[in-house]
């Protein structure tokens, strides 16, 4: 029996909550300046988990109840979504993930670019993304460095703590590579791959003359400071095998610019969350008007089309043999040396968790990608599934 007299717990605030409190009063503010990504943005942060989407109806045989499990919006902005996105994403992927060491490096434009990047997304996200990766592969190829092809992920955030604009890519990057001829894997040397300021001064040439080459009247807009001043880069090794990969992927690929838990409170006119400011090493707190809390996330959902991430070097689609080379090439190595045997256990254990099943990241209404779910009431899987249906409309997001 319901006590009045018991506090009970807060539910969770969420972003769609936040969507559905001020989402029609930024759509009148805002919407015929609104790129349709991001209009679908928040069309689907609210419908996800809920009767709007559809759902499947399943029957508990044990407790003879039955329930619903709505079905996802699979957004790319939904903080709710990219748990079983990850799971299958780096499923996919394990058979390109070579054991060997990795470097992390990222690239930042400077801000007085910022203007003209929110004006011509896709075309400076992409190229920014394309000279980043060229530089790497350049500098790695000169024999004083490296001398070889190594496999590199590009991953594009355009976000910092405090979801200000902040466009940068990250660069998962293999420590060594595939030497010209075919016949030799070539590692880094030690926890150096290439010199950060060199890689910097690389970056700002070759955007440069990529922009005037495909759209000289915008490069005519840009003071020629733009190019003389630093674009802060850095790379550091980052791990050695697949628990590595794992650890980078994990932070970086299918990360949103605001997570659920960071969401602290949000009243009539405002909202509170927290972030991280890194250079302090502490967690702090900021209070926006709700309107102007979500012109700020929206402002880090993409072009519809765009590709976040993207592969390079050994790691891209047309490279397929000779990434299948690296690998026995590395694989053989391991063989001949085998590690001391806690690192290999290691090893394999990390290779592991890419094929485990497991419904822990999923969100509430994601388990239509499992085989049979969980009943609510009882715990029970002796659950049927009896029938889908499919996405009713949201009239106002439209």
């Amino acid at each position: 029996m319901f006590d009045p007299r018991v506090e009970r717990p807060k539910p969770r605030l969420e972003l769609a909550d936040i969507v559905r409190r001020f989402g029609p009063d930024y759509l009148a503010h805002y919407g015929s300046s609104m790129m349709p990504s991001q209009k679908k943005a928040l069309a689907d942060i609210v419908a996800c988990c809920t009767p709007a989407l559809g759902g499947r109806l399943y029957h508990c045989d044990e407790c003879d109840q039955s329930f619903w499990r709505y079905h996802c919006c699979r957004n790319r902005a939904c903080p709710k979504c990219h748990g079983p996105q990850t799971q299958k994403w780096l499923q996919q992927r394990q058979a390109e993930l070579l054991p060997c060491a990795y470097f992390h490096a990222v690239v930042t434009i400077p801000s007085q670019l910022h203007a003209l990047f929110r004006r011509q997304q896709k075309l400076l996200y992409g190229l920014l993304m394309q000279v980043a990766a060229q530089a790497v592969l350049e500098l790695c190829a000169l024999k004083r460095l490296l001398g070889a092809l190594p496999g590199l992920l590009a991953v594009l955030h355009t976000w910092s703590g405090s979801l200000g604009y902040h466009p940068h890519v990250h660069l998962l990057i293999t420590g060594g590579g595939l030497t010209p001829d075919g016949e030799h894997w070539e590692p880094a040397r030690g926890d150096y791959l290439v010199p950060v300021a060199q890689l910097s001064r690389k970056v700002a040439a070759l955007f440069r003359d990529a922009l005037q080459a495909k759209a000289p009247a915008l490069f005519a807009t840009i003071p020629a400071a733009v190019w003389q001043g630093p674009w802060i880069t850095f790379c550091k090794h980052y791990g050695q095998g697949n628990e590595a990969v794992l650890n980078y992927l994990s932070r970086y690929v299918f990360r949103t610019a605001l997570s659920n838990a960071r969401l602290l409170d949000m009243d009539e006119t405002h909202v509170t969350f927290r972030f991280q400011d890194r250079k302090a090493g502490t967690w702090r707190t900021e209070r926006l008007e709700g309107v102007a809390f979500l012109r700020r996330f929206l402002q880090h959902v993409l072009p519809r089309g765009f590709h976040k991430v993207r592969y390079y070097g050994l790691w891209h689609p047309g490279k397929r043999m000779q990434s299948n080379r690296a690998w026995f090439l590395l694989t053989l190595e391991a063989l001949a040396n085998p590690p001391a045997l806690p690192k290999w256990a290691d090893w394999l254990l990390a290779l592991g968790q890419l094929t485990k099943e497991t419904d822990q990241t999923c969100p509430k209404g994601a388990e239509e990608d499992l085989a049979m779910p969980r009943c609510p009431h009882c715990g029970s899987q002796q659950t049927r599934f009896l029938g889908e249906w499919s996405r009713w409309h949201i009239p106002w997001a439209s």
